[in-house]
């Protein structure tokens, strides 16, 4: 008799408790959607209202009520109706991750903890580059950043040039046109996207010729994300969506709007999205894609993967093209981007703003000026140089 009121004295405190417990974790999700659940199903809670959800939340309390009542009706012990306890401690302690580390479309540059740890042979480096550009682009990139990561680094170009192959074995020769149209461009972005599916590697990472990739970051970046989902990493070169038409059949169009990432400063896509845009991009159906919308290979990409996919651009200012004002980049800085470029802005010289090893006249793309700075101890760098 004892026991049995015992019991019921038990349950009933349970009762109240997660009535409040339930309550004061509701108010917290004021305005968000939380799901949480490992492997099975998750509890979803809406944003609060005070008269209708404070009953939906007693209602809930008094459901696990019933739970725990037919739990303990059928033998289960104490310590299995706890668990319930557990799982609310669990899910406090996940709106708490949740909030320190930002999930899709947060701010790359906060700190996130590690997902996976990535070697140099995770990432598929693209350098998309044509003949005429070997000597004055791809000789200044391959005594840089290359030098350090040529497993990884893999030159995408339209024209054979045996002593480049000498510099670094990864040379692919794409056969397609040296102009700088929309076909050529898409050609060449296909060729990449293939070669990348090849491989096997968890990451694709396009740079064009004039990018110079600080590969520790780039490796940091991508070691945040899990290769497996669905993640699309670069910079908008626009303020707002680019606006196209999608050429259904010769007679229909139909608009669409997208943010893309521009090849000029760089982006990256996990395998878990690349093997997704396999229908719109392997096999030469990229440049079929391309032709669809007509737009160029980078404004493509963006394209299927906002567009036909649904995956949006996880924007990140990490990344930086040569149409931006390079001189905003601080000096102290530079060491935590992910890529840099140079070029002209307004007909002015347009690159890192910073004393270095050389002069301008010596460097002016300031690359060598860089590469010294993260690397000291490169023999051709000189030596107690201030910055």
């Amino acid at each position: 008799m004892l026991r049995s009121c015992g019991k019921k004295l038990l349950l009933s405190l349970l009762g109240s408790m997660l009535t409040c417990f339930l309550v004061l974790v509701v108010d917290q999700q004021r305005g968000q959607v939380l799901s949480l659940g490992g492997g099975g199903p998750g509890l979803l809670l809406q944003p609060f209202d005070s008269g209708r959800d404070a009953a939906a939340a007693a209602d809930g309390a008094q459901g696990l009520l019933r739970q725990l009542r037919a739990a303990g009706s059928a033998g289960q012990s104490f310590q299995e109706i706890r668990s319930f306890t557990d799982y609310f401690t669990k899910l406090t302690r996940g709106k708490r991750e949740a909030e320190r580390s930002p999930a899709g479309g947060g701010s790359p540059e906060a700190p996130r903890p590690p997902l996976e740890q990535l070697a140099p042979r995770d990432v598929f480096i693209a350098v998309k580059t044509t003949k005429k550009f070997h000597q004055s682009r791809m000789q200044l990139l391959l005594d840089t950043w290359i030098s350090r990561n040529k497993d990884m680094t893999f030159v995408f170009t339209d024209g054979e040039d045996p002593e480049l192959k000498t510099r670094t074995a990864n040379v692919i020769n794409t056969n397609c046109s040296a102009a700088h149209s929309r076909q050529a461009l898409s050609c060449k972005m296909a060729v990449e996207y293939d070669k990348f599916i090849e491989s096997g590697r968890k990451w694709f990472c396009h740079v064009d010729d004039d990018n110079y990739v600080n590969v520790r970051m780039l490796l940091k970046l991508l070691s945040s994300y899990p290769h497996t989902q669905d993640i699309y990493i670069g910079k908008p070169s626009l303020d707002r969506p680019i606006q196209a038409t999608e050429r259904i059949s010769e007679s229909q169009m139909h608009p669409v709007h997208f943010w893309f990432a521009t090849g000029g400063a760089g982006f990256c896509i996990s395998r878990g999205l690349a093997l997704k845009m396999s229908p719109w991009a392997s096999g030469g159906h990229f440049m079929s894609t391309a032709e669809m919308i007509r737009l160029p290979d980078d404004c493509t990409i963006g394209y299927i993967i906002e567009s036909v996919l649904g995956v949006k651009l996880t924007r990140s200012n990490l990344f930086h093209s040569h149409l931006e004002n390079l001189h905003q980049v601080p000096k102290s800085e530079i060491h935590n981007q992910v890529t840099l470029s140079y070029g002209m802005f307004e007909n002015n010289r347009n690159a890192i703003h910073m004393k270095g090893a050389f002069s301008v006249e010596e460097d002016p793309s300031r690359f060598r000026s860089i590469h010294c700075l993260l690397y000291p101890d490169t023999p051709w760098c000189p030596q107690n140089v201030a910055y």
